[in-house]
């Protein structure tokens, strides 16, 4: 992706001048004829805050000047923030489930090892169905992606924009109400969301469709898999007995 102006989101040559090292003198936008890229000299805390209040160059600032593929090990990158994303998602299947009915079972080594499996086959079973419907839904809804280069800078958006989870781990230390993991759900779509809309250029209404479908089959596709998991987590309890 090209350095963009994150008022406009016009591409610009480059955003600042280096005289000498902390010398600099940012650059214009020539469609807007503002800075295009103040955020290289503000705080990261500021920054932090504006992507908290999902301002759009916020997220042009993140998206497109700093994640850069001329600048940055992108493929790094891309691997590591998938990582902590399955990571994260994996700590809020341990927060929902944490007094789930399991967890008071007999801790033989089976049930052990099936636990371990099943918060596995689930973090990866959910976020298989997120990514093909998401893929599903952006095709459909987003027909005219013109300056997407591929579909890992869409990914890579959705992922970075998800760092709302990284309060799931809170929640691992302190008892929080379960209705929280939703309150945090429901930021991270909606930081999806301007994510979605910032790298494809596209209409609210139909980056809020995409989302919310992506995110809905991954809360269905769950369910769908808890019944046959928890018979089969019944089954190993009573062989460890």
């Amino acid at each position: 992706m090209d350095l963009r102006c994150v008022h406009c989101g016009v591409a610009v040559r480059t955003l600042f001048v280096q005289y000498s090292p902390g010398n600099i003198r940012l650059m214009k936008c020539e469609n807007c004829k503002e800075v295009a890229d103040e955020y290289i000299e503000c705080e990261t805390m500021i920054l932090l805050i504006d992507l908290i209040l999902h301002k759009q160059k916020a997220y042009r600032h993140l998206l497109y000047n700093t994640l850069n593929r001329h600048t940055v090990d992108f493929e790094g990158i891309w691997w590591k923030s998938s990582f902590v994303f399955l990571l994260l998602d994996a700590c809020r299947i341990l927060v929902l489930r944490r007094n789930g009915e399991y967890w008071g079972l007999s801790r033989s080594s089976w049930t052990s090892a099936w636990v371990c499996g099943k918060m596995l086959m689930d973090v990866l079973f959910e976020n298989l169905v997120f990514i093909c419907f998401l893929s599903i839904a952006t095709r459909i809804l987003l027909k005219s992606l013109p300056e997407v280069a591929r579909y890992k800078d869409i990914l890579l958006a959705i992922v970075v924009s998800s760092y709302f989870k990284v309060f799931f781990i809170a929640m691992m230390v302190w008892e929080f109400p379960a209705s929280v993991v939703f309150i945090i759900d429901g930021f991270v779509l909606s930081s999806n969301v301007v994510a979605l809309k910032v790298v494809t250029h596209s209409a609210m209404a139909r980056c809020i469709g995409v989302c919310f479908i992506a995110h809905a089959s991954k809360f269905l596709g769950n369910r769908v898999l808890e019944v046959p998991l928890s018979i089969s987590l019944r089954y190993f309890s009573i062989l460890g007995c």
